[in-house]
């Protein structure tokens, strides 16, 4: 059995963090960690039934575990608002966002309750409306903000003329362009808070490649086998060759949302051949992420699309 490896998590003792897409994989496991450091751990879901078992799963790994539900649908906008209301109304202070929640490749379009193609919009703006929405509360906590994006972002670009891919659409590449999207948000979210003083820091992660719960069948979004690939992806996994560990892949968000040497405006994933397991550690941007002009434009036409703003945003004055 190859060995994983592994990183320490600091005291986060009196610490609130928020992670998207923790009812399973990798989420799961940066949850599970995030409550083992101390830290009190909110777990925003769509599925009632599956966050009930996170949570139990996490409580039954770590000893009074401070882990509870609320409800987020990242492709619609009326319920990431809706939870941004219910925690500025619980008037605590946000340490960590780790925003990870992610779907990919449905087999044919789709789109969110506001009508964008559904990788963009979940991956993308459905993360781009929470930062919004929350920024009060992590301007209080001082947060650090981490996105996990993907290695599909090494190659590809943001499709101006067809944000929506209503054209040809290409699940891939549609997926892609949602991940160097939210790359390229998460950059500009630090420099702007750099420039404006609202006190967030804000990195960008990704997994490298493991048998994560992402490449299996999705039937809700039409995909009834698992990624092409997969299972060589296991066999591979399972012997320490190359690739990840579900355990692993979840090891470079952690470490830049917690450790005291991950920098703000910065990229984390793992140092193995490839990039593709190992331990994390600073990386180079892709190509598609290192044009501070795509990154403006991003941001501006995400708050175009999501009705959002971050101008002035306020110092929310909460509990610690």
């Amino acid at each position: 059995m190859p060995r994983t490896p592994d990183i320490t998590v600091p005291s986060l003792a009196g610490r609130r963090a928020v992670v998207t897409g923790a009812s399973d994989g990798i989420g799961l496991g940066i949850a599970t960690r995030l409550a083992a450091a101390g830290a009190e751990v909110v777990l925003p879901v769509r599925n009632p039934r599956k966050g009930e078992a996170a949570v139990a799963a996490i409580r039954e790994r770590v000893r009074g575990a401070a882990v509870s539900l609320r409800a987020l649908d990242l492709s619609s906008l009326a319920s990431v608002a809706a939870l941004g209301a219910t925690l500025r109304e619980e008037d605590r202070p946000i340490h960590f966002l780790i925003n990870n929640a992610g779907v990919m490749t449905p087999p044919d379009r789709q789109t969110t309750a506001d009508g964008f193609e559904l990788q963009f919009g979940t991956n993308h703006l459905g993360h781009v409306a929470l930062v919004a929405h929350l920024l009060p509360l992590l301007r209080a906590g001082r947060g650090r903000v981490t996105s996990q994006i993907s290695v599909a972002a090494r190659r590809g670009t943001i499709n101006w003329d067809d944000l929506g891919w209503v054209r040809s659409y290409d699940g891939m590449r549609a997926y892609s362009q949602s991940k160097i999207a939210i790359g390229l948000f998460g950059l500009e979210l630090d420099r702007r808070s750099r420039a404006g003083g609202w006190g967030i820091t804000s990195n960008v992660s990704h997994p490298g490649i493991a048998p994560t719960s992402l490449l299996e069948a999705r039937p809700e979004i039409g995909r009834d086998e698992q990624v092409r690939g997969r299972k060589v992806i296991g066999a591979l996994s399972a012997r320490g060759i190359l690739v990840g560990t579900a355990e692993s892949a979840g090891l470079p968000a952690l470490y830049a949302a917690t450790s005291p040497d991950a920098r703000g405006g910065h990229f984390y994933g793992p140092a193995g051949l490839g990039h593709l397991g190992g331990r994390p550690a600073e990386q180079a941007l892709y190509a598609p992420l290192r044009s501070t002009a795509e990154a403006e434009r991003v941001w501006r036409v995400s708050e175009e699309l999501t009705g959002v703003s971050f101008r002035a945003p306020e110092a929310h004055i909460g509990r610690p």
